[in-house]
């Protein structure tokens, strides 16, 4: 069941609540009333009318989206331009409750001007979720689109210098946009500087990771200094083509290091969610895919990482059912450039049916926010009032692994997933309609431009873990059976 991304709300991502919550009150109650727009809502550069939503369900079940389209449908809200004396009024009733903000009265002007129109409201079915302005995303800054970044970002560890290595060696990547051998300059800088950093903090990196992984930590520290003494002697001899490979294996072991500060699992999971399969941890999956009616591409193998450390519940729901094969030999539902969907199994439940209770089996909406200790679940952060602030794991990376669900009810996922097809350019962190509004639980690792490839019908010939099985607590399939 799917339903159109619309407009709900124009407003810098820099407002405070208050201030933003005053605007939105005057220009509902001062604009006035105007007919939908015939052309396509573009936000940012989206044209979200015309977007698919990775609601519950595949295209196979399109059928019986139209007869519910009604009922799914929600108005809208956005700043409308006015004119004449209106204006004027509008200005001044927005002058009064945001005078106090910049931000907010540089918006208010930009009402009042005819240069610089306001998005019109545009009826159409919409998420959930606010529409920022190109000037809070520049405030923002620029997104992290990587996806092994946004996973060492997101690990539950404090330590500066190893954090300071990692951003250092990620700087590679825009000195790389300087053509020829104008790059080789600052990528050496970044490699001696990462170099310093190793040895003048060694001590106080190691101090932080847990005793049981002292030696893997020594190890891998070993290899970083190795590494980046080979990545010197590479630069010395002007070997551009050499550079991403070896600062992906840099900061691979720059990974080891700080996973093994992780000593334990950082909270506890809620008690009424306590009992189910969680991972506790991370994991890597492989997944094979026969690709049909591809000339040029019959099988396409993809590596995940599953991240239980910031979704628990349901990441440990994804491995469960991965242990008891489930995805095994099912197609691809969905693929429409927007999203690639499927986990919707044959028959009438749209979920996994747990053979032990002949129940179907959900998991609630799990989001981990930026600066908390654990998840919020079971509601959304636009229904929570904080949809400004950013999620662990954000909708950046091509092929962000998420949970399907139905569109009004955030705790109904059970077994469809799906993987975004959009960079962070087209939904910025913090500056899009997903986050917030769907669990996140991994990234494709390896070779993600393959799924742009996949196809409806297209089928999942197997998904296994590869590492990271023992995280899993409490799995079903060793109750039920695989």
């Amino acid at each position: 069941m799917y339903a159109s991304m619309g407009m709900q709300a124009c407003a810098p991502s820099a407002l405070s609540s208050s201030c933003a919550a005053s605007l939105r009150t005057q220009c509902a109650n001062s604009s006035t009333t105007t007919a939908a727009s015939s052309s396509s809502a573009k936000v940012l550069g989206v044209d979200v009318s015309s977007s698919k939503s990775p609601w519950k369900g595949s295209s196979v079940q399109d059928s019986r989206s139209s007869s519910s389209s009604s009922r799914r449908s929600r108005g809208c809200c956005a700043c409308q331009a006015s004119s004449g004396s209106e204006k004027a009024s509008l200005l001044q009733k927005i002058g009064d409750s945001v005078k106090n903000c910049v931000l907010c009265a540089a918006l208010a002007a930009a009402v009042a001007l005819p240069q610089f129109p306001v998005q019109p409201s545009v009826a159409t079915e919409s998420l959930p979720g606010p529409v920022y302005s190109e000037l809070g995303v520049l405030i923002a800054g620029p997104p992290i689109k990587d996806a092994n970044a946004l996973l060492r970002y997101a690990l539950p560890i404090s330590n500066k210098p190893i954090k300071e290595v990692q951003r250092t060696l990620e700087g590679i990547t825009d000195a790389l946009k300087l053509p020829g051998v104008k790059a080789i300059d600052p990528v050496e800088r970044d490699v001696r500087q990462a170099s310093r950093l190793i040895n003048q903090n060694k001590d106080q990196i190691l101090a932080d990771v847990a005793e049981s992984k002292k030696e893997e930590a020594r190890a891998a520290m070993s290899r970083l200094s190795d590494g980046l003494l080979e990545f010197q002697s590479l630069l010395e001899q002007k070997d551009r083509a050499g550079i991403l490979p070896k600062q992906k294996e840099c900061l691979e072991y720059v990974g080891q290091v700080e996973e093994a500060m992780v000593e334990k699992f950082p909270f506890e999971v809620p008690a009424e969610y306590a009992k189910m399969p969680l991972l506790k941890g991370r994991a890597k999956v492989e997944m094979k895919v026969r690709v049909k009616d591809n000339p040029n591409l019959k099988n396409a193998v993809f590596e995940m990482t599953v991240d239980g450390y910031n979704a628990p519940v349901t990441a440990g729901n994804f491995i469960d059912l991965v242990e008891r094969r489930f995805y095994d030999n099912m197609e691809i539902q969905r693929a429409d450039g927007f999203v690639v969907q499927t986990g919707d199994p044959d028959g009438p439940a749209e979920g996994f049916v747990d053979p032990g209770t002949g129940k179907l089996r959900t998991i609630p909406l799990e989001i981990m926010v930026e600066g908390e200790k654990e998840p919020i679940y079971g509601g959304t952060l636009e229904e929570l009032g904080r949809f400004r602030e950013q999620t662990k794991l954000p909708f950046n990376a091509f092929g962000t692994l998420a949970m399907a669900r139905e569109e009004f009810e955030p705790d109904s996922a059970s077994s469809q997933i799906f993987w975004l097809l959009k960079e962070s350019e087209l939904t910025p962190s913090n500056a899009n309609i997903l986050d917030g509004t769907y669990s996140v639980f991994g990234y494709v690792t390896d070779n993600p431009d393959f799924l742009a490839d996949l196809k409806v019908g297209d089928v999942i010939e197997s998904i296994r873990v590869t590492s990271g099985l023992d995280n899993l607590v409490n799995p079903s399939y060793k109750v039920g059976g695989a």
